[in-house]
């Protein structure tokens, strides 16, 4: 359990927040790629408290700015994005992608004050479909994040976002326990086609997990280990990556496909969650819209705006019948089952009040580096996951002999050399 002061630290991430200055030290994605198109229509962002806006100028390039113009505070949202700048509707103020002001249409051309305005603004990098940025202090910005998913090509990997209803962290740490996964997903019968876990998979048939971490300069690889018969164990292997990415062996796809998730937050009480697979052999993505379909991110399944059709105001649908004869929860969609339990905790989880056991190890020692993270960057130090180590990690999902060295038999798994030319 933690205390309000210490939950408080670790969840809330407005500037100037010991929480908020350790995720300012990593890059952390702004949206999607295709979502903002040259002299095109701004988009919101809203990223650690702060309400930005971003947009692709006419040269292609994008820039991330504070949605309020330093001018008299209208939204740029409104502005006009247009000869690589955009242009804000109030009284002309032009702003190229660094923030620096280019014109004022309301001051004389002989005057050199849009010289002296530059809003405030951060640097970004595109990879993966994604945009990034990094929003600490300059002479502490890390390697660009060159997951092996960014670097894969567009054909062997895809990538989503969902909005969620809580803070970060309990969203994160629902990512990070392997112990509900066969039992939140699970389907009770192979006969239905709802999505879920089926009950004849190694990860539902064995017994509950035994937690093996082992912590690494850029976070820990951690295992789920099951009895599986008297004389096999299924090994799950997973990562995470500070300060908010999770890898893992997706389950549906017969051991072809890494994927994983982001929980990038947005303020203290939401957060955007992005959802990505790849396949390193590149021979095993699978059908899109099945995968859409069993994340319960489909056609119909999302608003625009990347909030869920399934959600806590219509207690995201659950059906009552379904959940007695076919699926654990009576809730569609593997992703939406996630988030129904995460955000029925409330905005922020109070916990004060919880009771962690030995299946919660991952959650254990995952804030305890995070708390380490603060304290580091508090000291002005760099925090843990700010090299490139992370790289060519991936995730594994294996059986093997009882009597095995998991960690000899999955380390070249886990840790694939990197690919020299």
């Amino acid at each position: 359990m933690l205390t309000q002061t210490e939950n408080d630290a670790l969840t809330l991430v407005s500037p100037g927040t010991p929480m908020g200055n350790l995720m300012r030290r990593y890059w952390m994605p702004v949206g999607m790629s295709w979502e903002v198109e040259s002299d095109g229509s701004p988009l919101r962002v809203r990223l650690l408290g702060e309400k930005l806006v971003a947009f692709r100028d006419t040269s292609g390039r994008v820039g991330l700015m504070a949605e309020s113009c330093p001018h008299r505070g209208a939204s740029l949202w409104f502005g006009r994005n247009e000869e690589d700048g955009l242009r804000c509707v109030y009284h002309g103020w032009k702003f190229d992608h660094t923030g620096q002001c280019v014109h004022q249409m309301n001051e004389p051309n002989d005057t050199d004050f849009s010289q002296k305005i530059k809003n405030v603004a951060y640097p970004t990098a595109e990879m993966g479909g994604l945009i990034w940025t990094f929003m600490g202090p300059a002479d502490k910005q890390p390697p660009l994040p060159e997951f092996a998913w960014t670097q894969a090509p567009e054909d062997q990997r895809h990538v989503n976002k969902t909005y969620e209803e809580c803070n970060w962290l309990q969203a994160m740490e629902g990512g990070l326990d392997t112990s509900h996964a066969p039992i939140l997903h699970r389907r009770l019968t192979n006969d239905t086609d709802l999505p879920g876990v089926s009950p004849s998979m190694p990860f539902v048939r064995g017994k509950a997990p035994k937690l093996e971490v082992d912590e690494t300069d850029y976070g820990y690889a951690y295992y789920g280990i099951r009895q599986l018969d008297e004389d096999k164990l299924h090994v799950r292997g997973y990562h995470f990556i500070m300060p908010f990415t999770q890898i893992r062996q997706e389950p549906f796809s017969g051991n072809d496909i890494v994927a994983g998730h982001m929980w990038v937050p947005m303020d203290d009480n939401t957060c955007m969650v992005y959802n990505w697979e790849y396949s390193p052999s590149g021979t095993g993505m699978e059908d899109q819209e099945l995968v859409a379909r069993i994340l319960g991110t489909g056609p119909g399944e999302q608003t625009p705006d990347f909030k869920k059709v399934r959600a806590l105001t219509n207690d995201y649908l659950i059906d009552r019948e379904a959940q007695k004869k076919f699926t654990f929860t009576g809730i569609f969609g593997v992703n939406v089952q996630d988030h129904a339990v995460q955000e029925s905790m409330g905005p922020i989880v109070d916990r004060s009040i919880e009771h962690l056991g030995p299946a919660d190890k991952a959650i254990i020692i995952m804030r305890k580096q995070l708390a380490q993270g603060v304290r580091v960057v508090a000291d002005g130090g760099d925090p843990s996951g700010t090299g490139d180590t992370y790289y060519n990690v991936v995730a594994i999902d294996t059986v093997m002999s009882a009597t095995a060295d998991f960690r000899e038999e999955t380390r070249a798994s886990m840790f694939p050399e990197p690919i020299t030319s």
